[in-house]
């Protein structure tokens, strides 16, 4: 199975009436900074906070019925747990996510808020994989993969489909990249829609397995990151998103770690919102002066707004 544009219009319909359209924000400041007109597509205010309901909903619905009573399982630092508990909880599933105990206290509080049982491991000891492979083989359990499946893929490119709908004439697309799920349903739908548009990804210098990637023409795996964009720390590609990024996807852009910060200080002070260093990398590369020649008119994906309090406060006092 290869994912297609229509698939995610498929997928737009099936989720219509559990997700929320975002809005598109703009900045003249941004603009200045950037020297291109840049339009936000802001999924912070989106339904569990991030974009990752669009992926995670398209999938739960196409489990089998008969497959439902045996649960879903994903693991996740955050967000995806999230998204994942409330599309279960929709439609009357249990879920079990598998966290990191570093993932944000915030997004931990969250899912399990929303009835997902959750089960924590030490990512720089355990193999979050095996232990998903143990709940799956106790309780025969549905795997929603948070990117690696054309389900989710077509899931989260929605939000190209919604942001082109919302912004015409756009010359190019910048997409936060950690598994490659979302890059690689909104460049599939993008692309289908304008073939002459450009997507770049934008990765944490410190997380930056699809830059190396594409250079080096297989995945490549980039272990136990540091950046405090934590939804941005998968260590490699995915193996089905890779192929459409590698097809799609003209380059990806790094940003620094203050970089980061400062995007999410900038949103504070200039935009009025909240965004999560993981959803701030777009902002970032653009505040950075880091646009490829010739953009003029670019979507910045802000992923998500999820983020504790205490990070936040600090980011925001800066030095």
């Amino acid at each position: 199975m290869s994912l297609t544009a229509q698939d995610v219009r498929d997928a737009a319909l099936r989720i219509a009436d559990g997700i929320k359209r975002t809005p598109v924000m703009t900045s003249r400041s941004l603009d200045a900074r950037a020297g291109a007109a840049c339009f936000l597509k802001c999924e912070n205010f989106q339904t569990s906070g991030s974009f990752k309901i669009r992926g995670a909903t398209n999938f739960a619905r196409q489990i089998a019925v008969e497959d439902r009573p045996k649960g879903i399982v994903a693991v996740s630092s955050g967000n995806h747990a999230q998204a994942v508990a409330i599309a279960a909880q929709s439609l009357g599933i249990h879920a079990t996510i598998i966290m990191p105990s570093d993932a944000p206290r915030a997004k931990l509080i969250a899912t399990r808020d929303r009835g997902a049982e959750i089960i924590q491991y030490d990512r720089l000891t355990t193999d979050r994989e095996v232990l998903a492979r143990e709940v799956l083989a106790r309780t025969g359990g549905t795997f929603l993969h948070p990117f690696d499946d054309e389900r989710t893929m077509a899931g989260q490119g929605t939000l190209a489909l919604e942001l082109l709908d919302q912004v015409s004439d756009l010359d190019a697309l910048l997409v936060c990249v950690g598994g490659g799920g979302m890059i690689a349903g909104c460049a599939t739908i993008a692309k289908d829609i304008n073939p002459g548009i450009r997507v770049f990804g934008v990765e944490p210098e410190l997380a930056n397995d699809t830059y190396l990637s594409l250079r080096a023409k297989e995945r490549i795996t980039v272990d136990n990151s540091a950046t405090i964009a934590d939804g941005l720390r998968t260590p490699k590609p995915g193996a089905l998103t890779f192929p459409v990024v590698q097809k799609l996807v003209e380059d990806v852009l790094l940003v620094t770690e203050d970089e980061i910060r400062e995007a999410v200080r900038f949103a504070l002070e200039r935009l009025k919102i909240v965004m999560e260093p993981s959803g701030a990398v777009c902002v970032a590369a653009a505040l950075a002066g880091k646009l490829p020649a010739g953009v003029r008119r670019v979507g910045l994906t802000i992923s998500g707004g999820n983020v504790d309090l205490d990070l936040l406060a600090e980011i925001a006092k800066g030095d």
